[in-house]
């Protein structure tokens, strides 16, 4: 009996491993340099098999940009289960923990963005991105006017927002050498810093030179 033919490989997996492959050649070489026919050839594709799953590179950075989007998209829906009161401040914490590891395991998209800002601005044009950005902004936004939730905390909130956005994306690959680890770890210390909810280590009491406490 003749072997089965093989079943096509899904078609998101597919999408997914051009993605992967597009991204390490846009960080190593720039959007602008990188060719369609690069990318097909990395992958063992023609060009003609690329084109089916999109028509153009610019298509390719839109898609590598919206994963931001995915992960924003992610936290954004648990912000309903933040409905203020004493517990605002812990979920929130538990919320944005989340968040570091899902930025920090996406570090790529942020050297992506850092270098590669220009054709980045171009796809920022697109209606499909403008519209899933302002959704983004706008949940956000909707939270932190939340009258159940103290404004002193809402002002945290968004600042602990604002230094995990700075410190993967505005600082660009100011961090790259850093260990992911460290740096989500540092991260968190200063999230919670910022949030009030880091507990401080009780140190022992210093003993002076003549041995009394």
């Amino acid at each position: 009996m003749a072997p089965k033919p093989a079943a096509p490989p899904d078609e998101r997996t597919t999408r997914e491993r051009i993605l992967d492959i597009a991204i390490e050649l846009f960080i190593e070489k720039g959007y602008d340099k990188t060719s369609l026919r690069e990318i097909a050839e990395r992958l063992g594709f023609t060009k003609a098999a690329l084109y089916y799953h999109f028509p153009s590179k610019q298509d390719i950075l839109l898609a590598l940009h919206l994963r931001l989007h995915d992960i924003g998209n992610k936290v954004f829906a648990e912000l309903s289960n933040i409905d203020g009161g004493s517990e605002s401040l812990s979920t929130w914490t538990t919320l944005i923990d989340h968040f570091v590891d899902q930025v920090a395991n996406n570090r790529k998209l942020f050297l992506l963005h850092e270098r590669n800002q220009n054709a980045l601005e171009q796809v920022g044009r697109s209606k499909q991105h403008q519209a899933e950005h302002e959704d983004l902004e706008e949940a956000l936004r909707r939270f932190l006017k939340n009258p159940s939730v103290p404004v002193a905390d809402r002002v945290r909130m968004a600042a602990s927002f604002g230094a995990v956005i700075g410190t993967f994306l505005v600082a660009g690959d100011a961090f790259a050498d850093v260990p992911a680890s460290e740096l989500t770890s540092l991260l968190r210390d200063a999230v919670r810093d910022i949030l009030g909810t880091r507990k401080t280590a009780t140190r022992p009491p210093t003993r002076r030179a003549n041995g009394r406490r």
